[in-house]
């Protein structure tokens, strides 16, 4: 694949690129734009350098691939509520994203893609994995597919934010979290690709299947689509940027810098019904 503006240079045959001779907290033209929406459908995640961005540039950047969506939980800084706040420290009794996970797939129509940008960062540690979805597919046996073809899940926020606000203290006894229900194999609306689209953040139940044989399928899919053959990893600098396909990918970040700091903010993008 060429690319008009822009520099992108693979970090795993699965997915992956390192994006650069751009300046994201600059005014994009529309062939920069194109070639970002080309480069995150071949390559699932894209990762950026020395991009020192505003929380505007951030929203910005975010609205050149759909509207904004806004946390069901957290809520952003104020003037911001498109603005996830991502922050660890030695005061902290969680972090961001411990478990896999595709974010908020217990929406509807869970979002499109996420970009996360660091400014604070610990001396090591604190990297992101991000696991394709479509290569874990392709990895099963065409008789495995061809059952997985057809069943469908029911996601729910509860479990993971009633998690998340009992370790913080917070009283959400009057919240509604998000459910839904998607097809355990999605296809992406722009590759065509098929992939995995379970998680053991959100993820509840196979509908079809009895509760046994639903547990059983679920812990296999969660070992299988998070294996190393399928994953990248991405050492965070500060100025950095991932910019990650949720249709496409799950991920995970580790919390294995403690007592040290891991802050910035996270722009999502809202997305459509997965079929």
């Amino acid at each position: 694949m060429s690319y008009a503006t822009i520099q992108v240079k693979p970090v795993t045959p699965q997915l992956g690129a390192e994006i650069s001779n751009i300046d994201l907290t600059a005014a994009l033209s529309n062939q920069q734009v194109e070639d970002l929406h080309t480069a995150l459908a071949e390559h699932q995640v894209l990762f950026f350098r020395d991009q020192k961005i505003n929380l505007e540039q951030q929203k910005t950047l975010g609205r050149h691939f759909g509207d904004l969506h806004i946390h069901p939980n957290t809520p952003g800084p104020e003037g911001h509520p498109e603005i996830l706040p991502i922050h660890a420290d030695a005061n902290s009794k969680r972090a961001n994203g411990e478990n896999w996970h595709s974010d908020v797939s217990c929406d509807v129509e869970p979002p499109l893609g996420s970009i996360l940008y660091l400014h604070t960062v610990p001396p090591t540690g604190g990297d992101t994995i991000f696991a394709s979805q479509s290569a874990a597919y392709d990895a099963l046996t065409p008789a495995f597919q061809s059952f997985l073809d057809g069943l469908t899940a029911t996601h729910s926020g509860d479990r993971s934010y009633r998690r998340t606000n009992r370790l913080l203290g917070i009283d959400d006894r009057n919240k509604v979290f998000p459910q839904a229900v998607h097809p355990v194999i999605r296809t992406h609306p722009v590759t065509k690709r098929k992939g995995l689209f379970v998680n053991e953040n959100f993820t509840m139940h196979i509908n079809e299947l009895s509760a046994e044989e639903s547990r059983s399928v679920l812990d296999f899919l969660y070992a299988h689509s998070t294996k190393p053959a399928f994953q990248v990893r991405f050492s965070w600098q500060s100025d950095s940027i991932a910019f990650w396909d949720n249709r496409a990918v799950q991920h995970i970040a580790m919390w294995d810098y403690f007592p040290q700091t891991r802050s910035g903010y996270r722009v999502t993008i809202k997305g459509d019904r997965p079929y």
